[in-house]
């Protein structure tokens, strides 16, 4: 397989757009955060210092954008952190605070080292939080206020486990830095997404100059592939935080992680079995798949979720339920509460008489306890950045169907450069039919071009990256031996 950086631009894809916001974003953090470390460093300053200062157990704070895909890679490495002997406080907005606790199992809580704690994002409980811009602009209003009082309240609580770092997403802006600054502390911005998205996010304005991209509005001008020149200018170090955590694998794109000097790669980030660990969940998972995973031959599943924030119109929903019928082999299908337009689901009729005998369809699934059985065959995925690395990580194929966000990105390597899936080919509406459907899934499941063979690759990638000496493994050690010292 190839590993050289490809970045692919089609048109009426909104990568590109979405890559503008994120520099936005991305560069006011590190125009607001770089003064900071500047002070600290000719102060002598330094993580471990700040810790052996303080003389107590070191105390991270954790706070994640208000949504399913940022809470849960969040929340294993908060487990992770924990596992390690270090306290950690998991923040949350009172909203999805009150829907982690609905869902967790009982006494998860207890049981788990981590602490949660939840402040105002600002909305009234009845309010629209899909509205991504009116909840953005209310967290960065009114959260940092409280946040700061939070911090300092649990550091006058307790001497003895101060709280000495925020990992923060760096998806909620510049603030969170900010604050750590003002207290004191260290802020690190956790980057949820692929570390190429962020190269790439960091280097629009020479997409711009280059005219790869318009300024306006972020559409691309030439329907090409672009590749990561080794003469592309890095982004000044001395002006990135000490570390920026990553939920990657070096391996996977090692040219993009080079563009971005002090990233710490720490992926994949994988969900602890351990009692007591809980996934960071909206909804409660239903563990009943597995025991029907038990009973289906081994290869012939096909496991079908499209994450928590993909809305299907009525139409669209029904050629998925019916492709899936027309494929004739056995599914397991993700179809959350809100997963269509209208106020349910409305399945075509008698599609669940119909499939009874080789379906099963679950409100939310243990992803990846499912992915890792050996029943399943493909992952028929939006494409998310956690939904990838949960896929790569079991080895599983793809067939890919992307949402918005990164998600195109994402399809574009794990089809064109990973070669571990296949993607799906919409009409001139933009509309994607069962017999699509049922045309590439044929094809995955028949498939002999080496898409498994390279799958089971990535996957014995991504565990030696987190097996002792693999670069995930002494790049999230280097971060806890620095909490530690």
């Amino acid at each position: 397989m190839e590993h050289n950086s490809r970045l692919i631009f089609r048109h009426g894809f909104p990568l590109a757009l979405t890559l503008i916001n994120s520099i936005i974003i991305i560069t006011s953090i590190f125009r607001h955060t770089s003064d900071a470390w500047d002070q600290n460093k000719e102060k002598g300053g330094s993580v471990g210092k700040l810790a052996r200062t303080m003389g107590r157990r070191p105390h991270v704070l954790i706070i994640p954008l208000p949504a399913q895909g940022h809470v849960a890679p969040l929340m294993k490495l908060a487990h992770r952190i924990s596992d390690h002997g270090i306290k950690v406080t998991f923040v949350n907005s009172d909203f999805i605070h009150a829907k982690l606790l609905a869902a967790l199992p009982h006494e998860a809580e207890a049981r788990s080292g981590i602490g949660l704690a939840s402040i105002p994002d600002g909305l009234d409980p009845g309010d629209d939080r899909k509205d991504l811009p009116k909840l953005t602009e209310s967290i960065s209003r009114v959260m940092p206020s409280h946040l700061k009082d939070l911090i300092e309240k649990v550091n006058r609580s307790n001497d003895d486990e101060q709280i000495i770092c925020v990992v923060a997403d760096i998806t909620l802006g510049w603030w969170t830095m900010e604050v750590a600054e003002k207290i004191g502390i260290l802020g690190v911005p956790f980057f949820p997404a692929g570390s190429e998205i962020l190269a790439l996010a960091l280097h629009i304005p020479k997409l711009i100059e280059a005219r790869i991209i318009r300024s306006t509005d972020g559409s691309p001008l030439n329907d090409e592939l672009i590749c990561l020149s080794k003469d592309m200018p890095v982004f000044s170090s001395n002006r990135l935080p000490w570390w920026l955590l990553s939920n990657s694998v070096y391996e996977l794109d090692s040219s993009a992680c080079e563009f971005i000097p002090n990233i710490l790669s720490i992926g994949p980030l994988l969900a602890s079995h351990h009692l007591g660990h809980y996934a960071g969940n909206f909804w409660p998972e239903d563990s009943t798949c597995i025991g029907w995973l038990d009973k289906q031959p081994a290869g012939s599943v096909i496991y079908v979720a499209f994450g928590s924030l993909a809305i299907f119109n009525q139409r669209q929903f029904n050629e998925l339920a019916l492709g899936l019928e027309l494929v004739g082999r056995p599914f397991l299908w993700v179809v959350r509460s809100d997963f269509t337009d209208g106020s349910v689901a409305e399945y075509p009729d008698g599609f669940i008489e119909r499939v009874a005998d080789h379906g099963k369809i679950v409100s939310w699934a243990p992803q990846e306890e499912v992915l890792a059985h050996p029943s399943v065959a493909c992952f028929f995925s939006h494409c998310g950045w956690n939904s990838t690395m949960d896929s790569i990580s079991m080895g599983v194929p793809f067939l890919c169907w992307p949402y918005f966000a990164d998600q195109f990105h994402n399809q574009s390597y794990i089809c064109d450069k990973w070669k571990v899936g296949l993607g799906l080919n919409a009409d001139e509406n933009g509309f994607i039919s069962r017999h699509e459907i049922k045309k590439k899934k044929i094809e995955m499941l028949v498939s002999d071009d080496g898409i498994k063979a390279n799958a089971e690759k990535l996957k014995e990638m991504a565990r030696k990256s987190v097996s002792e000496g693999g670069s995930s493994y002494k790049n999230f050690k280097t971060f806890i031996e620095a909490m530690k010292q």
